[in-house]
């Protein structure tokens, strides 16, 4: 049997019984303004004819004038505009489709007018209550069809405010819990809104007096609505389900909800402050027992509500068309289920089947329909009617008997285009009766394709599982009955799938910059494929901003409006395929607004803002900038900054600044503007908190200190009149503290001593008080240059390396940053090149290589400070003789008449000490002496005084040890000859150092060497004096084998003076010259 819909070309040429398509609900109500439509369509083979029948009579349609029938069709129109009312039109109407074949029937359709009948007139009497009390407005809305929907407003068109204590029940009329005295209105009205005419209807308002009282007393709950312990509720199966439960009571109740024997499904919902329970689609499983509990801190009440649920049958198995060819078997099934069980009833063309002609074929078993061995003229439509006491189902199916040759159904040849390994199926329709029997073959080859890759649906489709190459080629489908063979083919072409082998990736871009979606594709040569690309699932404009090339889109200098998702869909005729991504815009974010302060206090204050648009990318950080009106208005500087997920902080803030804020918020673009200001904020003044920084002393000067400092930043001021207290005193010298004010950020303290440490300390001061005192640092004097250093030593312990050494200066007079070596070689009155050497402070030695082994070398020695080169201590490297050893000079004695101190300071102490100035390891001790108080006529002659006496024998004690040890040292080096002494060339320096001493040296004509510099900076001066210059005597002396007398300087070290630098003199004493 077939059991098809003939809906196709071919159903043109096949007998078909009515099929009914179209027809009205069969409850209708309908606008009386409106013309009336009740609708009927149907179709079949021949046409059919429509009937109508009114209330079970025939209805006739061509008398009445007003009732129309469209052509084709069996849609009625009724039609007022010459007058009539529609509700003489009101029943039950049916349609009957009839053909050759058969007739089909549609429901009872029951045809009713809408009404919106007027409210009752009626005088409503004020209600009096006390309060506390209980009360119902009634609303008794008038009947209408459809009921109308009621909802309470008062006078001026506004709802009545419904809460926990005042409500509307389901019936329409208004509950009060409990009267309070504010309910007390003369318009509480009842309006009910009819849909149809779309009226509204209004009751007369009521009026409500509220007795008050000193105490309303408490009261237990109380149900309004319903009434009693337990009421029962039967809905219909699918309809909406809603109970109520009002409860009166002072406090006012809580209603609960409860069901009996389990939870409340998910299907519950509560409305109405939970005083309603709603069920949208009410299934069998929804009835039981419901309880609503109302209580409040008085006491407790329940309400049980039994809920039973009917159902109008409903279909199980529908039956369904049926054609079949001679002497086949089929069957119609009609199943129905409902409460109660629905009771099945069976009609032919409209007529119960028990009065039907008899039709050997056919056997009739309750809901079942058996037919055997049809036979031509035995087709027909049958109706199932399943009904209970609440509905019922009308349902039409027609046999259809008829003797076909097979034919095919679709198109010929077809052409069929598949993607590799792909389910694919081809089609082949076919239809005859009896029901042909459908094989297919391949390039018309081979037996039936059915089985292992292939498939063979019951319809006729042929199913490949997974197409491939070798699946390419011509397929044909064969249809044969008893009355013939028809055939089609279908050709079967396998393609290459189309993809997107390079996917459009999610991207974010920040507003300005280009953004670039790939979809690069790859698909089958042989089919033409369309790129094409959507935002937000609509087609992509693509103008002169937007740009699309073959594997990309560009969307140059992006903004908000490009945000969105981007959908590559490449197509071909047959596939398609397609890859999307999201495009999020960055930007700045925007500024944050409405700028609060609160909670404001000595030293701080609470602002809050409302964070702006972040633009796609999360605030990581607030800035609070503010501006003071009081030294730099206008400027605004940060002052803290806080977490991007926070909007209120509180600022710590400095006193006597009048502030006003604003915030600037920053994410990984770049910050926002910023926000408006707050408004202003003045804290009061105080002491200053600050401590200056950057407390240093140092000397610009010999003779001077700097103290700076770091000045307070305009918000550490505190108060007006800043300025600062600065203290300092000599370090380890108990000497009190000296101090100055100044506005300033440095102070210099004149006529110090040179690089001498000092103490010092500094403290801010305004109008309100003393600020905190610094830590103590230590500063220095100005610095000067060095002294010569302490010695200077040349060893010469083999004929081809020289080796220096030397000490740090008795007095550096500032921090030793090195010393300067400069050296030259001396032949006879010929010197070489000068060349110079560097040395770290803590360097004090030196190897030099010789050359060759009688090179000699002069040497000049001085050690650095920032101020320069100090004191320059000038040398000669020893000779060698040929044979390789040295030639040392004898020491004699040389009685040196006693030298005049003048221009010392009176009443200061002096430490004098004597000694050589080639040899420093030899000098005398150290003789401390302290000048007189200035002259007077009380004082004595210094000559008679024992003290001055001691000191001159001491001195004179001093001198006969160093001639002892000169005439010692010439004993051991024994006799030279005069002449190697005078190939010696000497220099003749007269020097006066800056510590008072004088270098003396003289050679055998008292002539300069030819050629030599100057000195190592300059301030070396060769000198053509002689001894005899400085002495008493007159001429030079030398000693018996002729070699010049040598010299010492004398170097007084002053211990204390006051304030000015010490007159100088000098000493010499004639010694050997000795290299030893």
């Amino acid at each position: 049997s077939l059991s098809l819909s003939l809906s196709l070309p071919l159903s043109l040429s096949l007998s078909q019984p009515p099929t009914i398509m179209k027809q009205s609900l069969k409850d209708y109500i309908v606008d009386p303004r409106d013309n009336i439509i009740i609708e009927c369509e149907a179709k079949g083979n021949p046409v059919p004819t429509f009937l109508w029948q009114r209330n079970g009579k025939f209805f006739n349609v061509g008398k009445d004038p007003r009732v129309t029938m469209r052509k084709r069709s069996g849609t009625l129109e009724i039609s007022f505009r010459s007058g009539g009312r529609p509700e003489d039109y009101e029943g039950e109407y049916q349609c009957f489709a009839s053909n050759n074949f058969g007739t089909a029937l549609t429901n009872k359709i029951l045809l009713r007018v809408s009404k919106s009948p007027l409210w009752p007139k009626e005088v409503l009497e004020p209600v009096v209550v006390g309060e506390g009390s209980p009360l119902v407005l009634a609303c008794n809305p008038p009947p209408g069809l459809p009921p109308p929907l009621t909802f309470w407003m008062d006078s001026a068109m506004m709802p009545i405010t419904q809460d926990k204590r005042v409500s509307m029940g389901l019936n329409g009329d208004l509950y009060f819990s409990n009267v309070l005295a504010k309910d007390s209105h003369t318009d509480y009205s009842c309006n009910a809104r009819f849909l149809f005419t779309h009226t509204i209807q209004q009751k007369n308002p009521f009026t409500l007096k509220v007795q008050t009282s000193r105490k309303v007393a408490e009261t237990t709950p109380n149900f309004l609505s319903p009434t009693g312990t337990d009421s029962s509720r039967m809905v219909m199966r699918g309809e909406k389900l809603k109970l109520e439960c009002i409860a009166s009571g002072v406090p006012t109740p809580s209603i609960k909800w409860f069901k009996k024997g389990g939870d409340l499904n998910q299907k519950v919902k509560l409305d109405n402050f939970n005083k309603t329970l709603r069920i949208d689609s009410v299934s069998e499983e929804d009835a039981g027992e419901y309880m609503c509990m109302a209580n409040n801190q008085i006491g407790s009440i329940r309400h049980s509500i039994y809920v039973q649920v009917k159902a109008a049958p409903y279909w199980l198995d529908q039956p369904s068309n049926l054609v079949l060819a001679p002497d086949e078997n089929g069957r119609l099934v009609c199943r129905a289920n409902g409460n109660p069980k629905p009771h099945i009833q069976w009609l032919v063309n409209g007529g119960p089947i028990n009065r039907s002609l008899p039709n050997p074929s056919r056997t009739v078993a309750g809901d079942t329909i058996m037919f055997r061995s049809v036979q031509i003229g035995s087709s027909a439509v049958y109706q199932c009617n399943a009904s209970n006491d609440h509905g019922y189902l009308l349902a039409n199916a027609f046999i259809s008997i008829l003797d076909m040759a097979p034919r095919m159904l679709g198109p010929k040849n077809q052409l069929i285009k598949v993607i590799e390994n792909n389910r694919t199926f081809l089609d082949c329709p076919y239809f005859g009766s009896p029901l042909p029997v459908l094989r297919w073959f391949k390039n018309g080859q081979g037996s039936g394709l059915d089985g292992g890759h292939y498939r063979v649906y019951i319809n006729g489709t042929l199913e490949i599982k997974r197409a491939r190459a070798e699946d390419q080629g011509t397929y044909t489908c064969v249809a044969t009955n008893i009355l013939g063979t028809e055939e089609n083919q279908v050709r079967l072409e396998v393609k290459e799938p189309t993809r997107i082998v390079r996917a459009p990736e999610h991207q974010s871009a920040t507003r300005g910059t280009m953004a670039r979606f790939d979809c690069r594709v790859k698909s089958d040569l042989t089919l033409p494929i369309t790129v094409t690309w959507l935002k937000d699932d609509k087609p992509l404009s693509l103008g002169s901003r937007l740009k699309k090339d073959e594997d990309s889109l560009s969307i140059p200098n992006v903004h908000e409006g490009d945000e969105g998702t981007y959908t590559c869909t490449v197509k071909t005729e047959i596939d398609q395929d397609t890859a999307s991504a999201r495009l999020t815009v960055t930007d700045r974010p925007d500024s944050p607004m409405d700028l609060e302060l609160s909670d404001a206090k000595e030293r701080n204050i609470r602002l809050t803002w409302i964070h702006g648009d972040d633009h796609n990318s999360p605030v990581t950080l607030f800035v609070v900038q503010f501006e003071e009106d009081r030294w730099e208005s206008g400027k605004w500087q940060n002052l803290s900054s806080y977490p991007g997920d926070v909007s209120t902080v509180i600022l710590e803030l400095s006193p006597f600044v009048n502030y006003q804020f604003r915030v600037i918020a920053v994410n990984s673009v770049g910050q926002s503007r910023p926000s408006l200001p707050s408004q202003r904020y003045q804290t009061s003044g105080a002491p200053p908190d600050a401590i200056p920084r950057g407390l240093k002393g140092w000397g610009t000067k010999k003779n001077n200190m700097e103290i700076s400092w770091e000045p307070l930043l305009d918000t550490e001021r505190n108060g007006p009149n800043l300025h600062y207290s600065v203290w300092w005193r000599r370090k380890d010298t108990g000497e009190e503290w000296s101090n100055v004010t100044t506005v300033g950020a440095k102070h210099i303290v004149h006529d110090t001593e040179t690089y001498v440490p000092y103490e010092i300390k500094l403290r801010a001061v305004n109008d309100f008080g003393l600020g905190g005192e610094s830590n103590i640092i230590i500063g220095y004097s100005g610095e000067d240059m060095p002294e010569a250093p302490k010695f200077f030593k040349i060893i010469q312990r083999s004929t081809d390396v020289i080796h220096l050494e030397w000490d740090k200066p008795l007095e550096p007079n500032g921090i030793l940053i090195g010393y300067k070596l400069n050296y030259q070689t001396v032949n006879g009155s010929r010197v070489g090149l000068m060349q110079m050497q560097s040395f770290l402070p803590n360097v004090t030695t030196y190897t030099l290589r010789l050359p060759e082994r009688a090179i000699r070398y002069k040497f000049y020695l001085a050690a650095l400070t920032q101020v320069g080169a100090g004191e320059v201590y000038a040398e000669e490297s020893p000779h060698f003789t040929n044979e390789g050893k040295s030639t040392l000079p004898t020491h004699v004695p040389v009685n040196q008449p006693p030298i005049k101190l003048a221009g010392l300071i009176e009443g200061a102490k002096y430490h004098l000490r004597v000694y050589s100035n080639e040899y420093h390891s030899i000098s005398s001790n150290v003789v401390t002496f302290e000048t007189s108080a200035a002259y007077s006529k009380d004082q004595v002659d210094i000559a008679t005084q024992g003290w001055f006496i001691g000191l001159m024998c001491a001195i004179a004690l001093i001198i006969l040890i160093l001639l002892i040890v000169c005439f010692i040292k010439r004993s051991r080096g024994g006799k030279y000859p005069v002449r190697e002494k005078k190939d010696l060339p000497l220099d003749a320096v007269d020097q006066k150092g800056e510590d008072g001493s004088f270098d003396y040296h003289s050679d055998e004509d008292n002539k300069p060497l030819q050629g030599s510099q100057n000195s190592l900076d300059g301030g070396v001066k060769e000198s053509d004096d002689s001894l005899v210059d400085y002495g008493e005597g007159g001429d030079g002396q030398f000693n018996e084998d002729g070699s010049f007398i040598g010299q010492y300087t004398v170097k007084k070290d002053k211990d204390e003076t006051e304030g000015n630098e010490s007159s100088e003199a000098t000493s010499p004493v004639n010694a050997i010259y000795s290299l030893a």
